[in-house]
């Protein structure tokens, strides 16, 4: 085994992990707090930098508390249950100007401004894998950080509580052997109340009919709205059910179909849509990367005419119901890819909404944003790398300015107790 490696943790970086350094080499633990002092067993050791987990810790932060979950550190998918509520969100705080800074050169003396969830029992959605035990088990839970190997879990503190609820339902079938022992993954949503609930069951084979699965699951969660069944072996589907569920956020319901993206977080949507929407009001908005029209009904209440812009069949199709069943005969729809639709677009928007997976935006959608120069932008971002590449091109440097100025800059929390941030920034054509 490798020697240990004692050392101090000087900060969190974006990831999950604390940073040090050791004998020339910058150094990568999880589940550390800042100015705590300890022991780590390397697990990769590279040129530059060395990856390990924490074998002692010698001085802890007076701020560490106990986490709440028994699976914290080995389940892969909480990152910050060591650390108090507020201690997470200033983290993330510094993180995000740090990154902003050292990717896209972007200083942001402003306030970041923080909207906050209750830090547990606030995910709408959950994927569980199922796989089977060293000792013949068939169990239900989440991957091992950074593995494909089963961490069981009986119970997750951050589900909502019809989440847990259907979580030890499954739990219980399994064990049972109710359930086929070919179900490698169960995707579960609840609606807005939490009353409601829409199932993706994904079996390895499905042998036989679904309908009699379907009967005996919802005889253990009533609250199941819609089942969605795939068959990987033929590559086929099979559905019970209306196939969505309404979602209501504010004063508008969504259709959510079992193949449509929604936010995860039950408690701070509203405000969310509140924050990306804003005051903005004019002739023309361009919602890209739309989605089930999150933003673009209610933008449709402040705009002459708003657009919706959606790449994925089927949240296309949800978008595409969402606007009719809003009423407004202003709202429209284009199922397409944000980088065609601006290639074709010449009229410059009053307001163009971006909120891209990962990826971030691509570069010709920005090149020719930037062409079409809209009044204002609010780019709403998953990653903060990602989110600093765009900024630099939209924003620019103090040496070459770009076209645009950030005028306001929010940290959402809408994944608390892990290192994922969604921030909304707001831009402004410049004069």
């Amino acid at each position: 085994m490798p020697d240990q490696i004692e050392l101090r943790i000087e900060k969190l970086v974006y990831g999950g992990d604390g940073l040090g350094h050791h004998d020339g080499h910058t150094v990568f633990v999880p589940f550390v707090l800042p100015d705590e002092t300890v022991s780590i067993d390397p697990l990769e050791r590279k040129k530059k930098f060395i990856r390990g987990r924490v074998a002692r810790i010698t001085q802890a932060s007076p701020e560490r508390v106990a986490p709440r979950c028994p699976h914290f550190g080995t389940c892969g998918g909480c990152n910050y249950q060591h650390m108090p509520y507020e201690l997470q969100v200033r983290a993330k705080t510094d993180i995000l100007r740090e990154t902003l800074s050292r990717l896209g050169r972007i200083s942001w003396d402003g306030p970041v401004v923080p909207h906050l969830s209750p830090p547990f029992e606030y995910r709408n959605r959950a994927q569980w894998k199922i796989a089977q035990s060293a000792a013949g088990l068939t169990e239900i839970g989440y991957y091992e950080a950074g593995s494909q190997k089963l961490c069981p879990v009986r119970e997750c503190p951050i589900l909502s509580p019809l989440l847990s609820q259907a979580l030890i339902a499954m739990s219980r079938l399994l064990t049972t052997k109710k359930l086929l022992a070919d179900l490698r993954e169960v995707e579960a949503f609840a609606d807005a109340d939490d009353q409601k609930l829409l199932l993706n069951l994904s079996f390895a084979k499905l042998g036989g009919s679904h309908e009699p699965i379907a009967e005996m699951l919802r005889a253990e969660i009533p609250q199941i709205e819609t089942i969605l069944f795939q068959d990987r072996s033929a590559d086929r589907f099979e559905l019970v059910g209306p196939g969505h569920i309404s979602y209501r956020v504010g004063d508008h319901n969504y259709r959510v179909g079992h193949l449509s993206f929604f936010q995860v977080n039950r408690f701070i949507l509203q405000d969310l849509v509140r924050v990306v929407v804003g005051e903005a009001k004019g002739r023309l908005a361009l919602d890209l990367f739309a989605g089930v029209g999150l933003f673009t009904l209610p933008l449709a209440h402040r705009f002459e005419r708003v657009i919706g812009v959606e790449s994925n069949e089927a949240a296309a199709r949800d978008l595409a119901a969402n606007l009719q069943e809003s009423g407004s005969s202003s709202p429209a729809f284009r199922q397409t890819d944000a980088e065609s639709f601006l290639a074709r677009w010449n009229e410059a928007p009053d307001l163009v909404v971006l909120d891209p997976p990962r990826a971030g935006v691509a570069a010709a959608a920005l090149s020719r944003l930037a062409k079409l120069a809209p009044a204002a932008i609010a780019y709403l971002s998953c990653d903060p790398a990602t989110l600093a590449r765009d900024l630099a091109v939209l924003v620019g440097t103090a040496e070459k300015p770009g076209r645009y100025l950030i005028s306001e800059l929010h940290l959402v929390d809408i994944f608390p107790q892990t290192y994922h941030m969604e921030v909304l920034v707001r831009l402004v054509r410049r004069a």
